[in-house]
C-alpha cells in the first residue's frame, strides 16, 4: 500500500520524496510484463490535426507529448478491449500550420484513410470549421463517420449554438474559465481598473465579451479602462501594447492569450516594469513563468483543470510519471484533460464494443471519469465536460508550499481557489440534432 507522506522539510528531502515516487513507479513498470495482456488486433488510429510548425509549434508539441503518453498508458495495459480482441491506439499527426484551410485539407486526408477519431484544440476558428465539415462528411458518408474530440478549443459556441453530436469538448470553455477568474476578482478589493487584451479571432473576442459582462454583474464598481485585440501569432514586440496598458492606469489585466502571444506579452510587461495583476487562461506554461520571473510573484494567475502543486499522493505520482517520461524542463507542460480524453475514449469504445463514431458517441454521453484527484462528467445535453477548476497564483519554487516549478523556471503555481465541478458548470443553449 502506498502511504501519503507529508514533509515539512528542505528541498533536499522533497527531492528524495520525488525520487522515491519515481522508484516506486519504475518498480511497477518493471513488474512481470508477461502478466499484462498485449494488444494484437488492428491499430485504432487517432488523427491529430494541429499546428506543428510556425509560431505555435511549441503548443502543438506539448499536445503531442501529452496525448502520446496517455495513449501509451492505455496500450501498456493491453490496449482497447473489443469483441475481436485487444487493439492498440496509434496517434497520426497532421500539421495544419494553424490554418483553417490546411485543417480542412488534413481532415480530407484523414477521412480518406478511414481514421475514425479526430483530435484538435489549439484554435477555436479551426475547431468551428472542423465541426461544420465533419457534420457534412458524416451525413454524406455514414459508413465512414468520424468523431471529433476537442481538448483546448474553448469558444463557447462549440457546445452552445454550434453544438454537434459528433463533437465532444474536454476543456472548460471560455465562459466557464472566465466565470471562475471573475469569482476571484470579485473578492479582490484592490482591483479597480481592468485592461482587456487578447488575440483577434473568435476565442479572443469571446474572452473580452464574457469579461465585460461578468465583471458588470459581479463588480459593477470596476472600470474597463482599455481593450486591445491583436493579430494572432504575428506580434513580435508587445511593448506598444504594454505602453497603452501602463498609460491607462490599469491595476489588472485579463487575457486569454496563449503560446508565444502570452509569453511575449508578459516579457514586455516585465521589461516595462508594469505593476499589475495578470488574470490569464494559460499563464502557467509555454515560457510565460520564465518570461515574467519575479515580476509575476503573487500577481500572475492562471486557471486550469489541474496543476502540479494541486497536492495529494496520486496527483504527485501522475506528475512524477510525466517527468520520468519527459525529463527535459522545456517539455514540462502537463494537460490533465488530454489524458482524461484518451481514457474516456478508450472506455467508451469498450462500452460500445465498437469504434464506430455514432456508437462511441452514444457511449460517451453521460460518462464519468474519476481517479484519486479528479472527477469529471461528460454532459449529455451539449457534450461539454464538467470538471473542477483551479485558479492558481505564481510563486517561487520552495516557498509558500510550492514544491514544483514550471519548465525549470524556478517559478510554480499555488492553488488560490478550488472550484468543485458543480460550481464551474454553466447553462447551455445547445439544441443538438441527435443520431438515432
Amino acid at each position: 500500500m502506498l502511504k501519503t507522506i507529508r514533509l515539512k522539510c528542505s528541498g533536499l528531502a522533497k527531492t528524495v520524496l520525488m525520487a522515491g515516487m519515481l522508484g516506486i513507479l519504475s518498480q511497477l513498470q518493471a513488474a512481470d510484463p508477461g502478466s499484462l495482456p498485449k494488444p494484437g488486433g488492428a491499430p485504432i488510429r487517432i488523427g491529430m490535426i494541429e499546428g506543428m510548425s510556425g509560431a505555435f509549434s511549441n503548443a502543438g508539441e506539448a499536445v503531442q507529448r501529452n496525448l502520446q503518453m496517455a495513449i501509451d498508458n492505455v496500450n501498456a495495459r493491453g490496449g482497447v478491449r473489443l469483441p475481436d480482441g485487444r487493439h492498440p491506439l496509434v496517434l497520426n499527426i497532421f500539421d495544419n500550420k494553424q490554418g483553417v484551410e490546411e485543417s480542412l485539407t488534413a481532415l480530407k486526408h484523414l477521412t480518406d484513410q478511414h481514421i475514425p477519431f479526430v483530435v484538435q484544440g489549439n484554435s477555436s476558428a479551426v475547431a468551428l470549421a472542423l465541426v461544420d465539415a465533419i457534420n457534412k462528411h458524416n451525413q454524406r458518408t455514414p459508413d465512414n463517420r468520424v468523431l471529433f474530440l476537442n481538448y483546448s478549443a474553448v469558444d463557447p459556441m462549440l457546445t452552445n449554438e454550434k453544438c454537434s453530436y459528433w463533437h465532444f469538448r474536454f476543456d472548460a470553455h471560455a465562459d466557464m474559465r472566465m466565470h471562475v477568474l471573475t469569482e476571484v476578482i470579485r473578492d479582490d478589493s484592490r482591483a479597480k481598473k481592468v485592461y482587456l487584451i487578447g488575440q483577434d479571432y473568435s476565442f479572443g473576442r469571446q474572452v473580452a465579451k464574457s469579461a465585460r459582462s461578468m465583471l458588470a454583474e459581479k463588480r459593477p464598481d470596476i472600470s474597463i479602462v482599455g481593450e486591445d485585440l491583436h493579430p494572432i501569432g504575428k506580434i513580435k514586440d508587445f511593448a506598444p501594447y504594454v505602453a497603452k496598458i501602463k498609460a491607462s492606469g490599469a491595476d489588472t489585466v485579463i487575457t486569454g492569450n496563449w503560446g508565444n502571444d502570452l509569453s511575449l506579452l508578459v516579457k514586455a510587461a516585465k521589461d516595462a516594469g508594469l505593476n499589475v495583476k495578470f488574470y490569464t487562461f494559460y499563464g502557467n506554461g509555454l515560457g510565460a513563468p520564465a518570461a515574467i520571473a519575479d515580476a509575476g510573484l503573487g500577481k500572475v494567475r492562471a486557471v486550469a483543470e489541474w496543476h502540479p502543486n494541486a497536492g495529494g499522493a496520486e496527483s504527485d505520482l501522475f506528475y512524477a510519471q510525466f517527468h520520468q517520461r519527459y525529463p527535459e524542463p522545456r517539455d514540462d507542460y502537463v494537460h490533465l484533460r488530454m489524458h482524461v480524453m484518451i481514457e474516456m475514449l478508450a472506455a467508451a469504445m469498450e462500452k460500445a464494443k465498437s469504434t464506430e463514431a455514432a456508437t462511441v458517441a452514444h457511449a460517451m454521453e453521460g460518462a464519468r471519469y474519476k481517479n484519486g484527484f479528479h472527477d469529471a462528467l461528460m454532459r449529455s445535453e451539449d457534450h461539454q465536460l464538467i470538471q473542477p477548476l483551479y485558479v492558481s497564483v505564481m510563486q517561487k519554487k520552495g516557498e509558500n508550499g510550492v514544491r514544483f516549478d514550471n519548465e525549470g523556471s524556478g517559478y510554480g503555481f499555488k492553488t488560490e481557489r478550488y472550484f468543485d465541478a458543480r460550481l464551474t458548470a454553466l447553462p447551455t443553449s445547445c439544441k443538438m440534432q441527435r443520431i438515432p
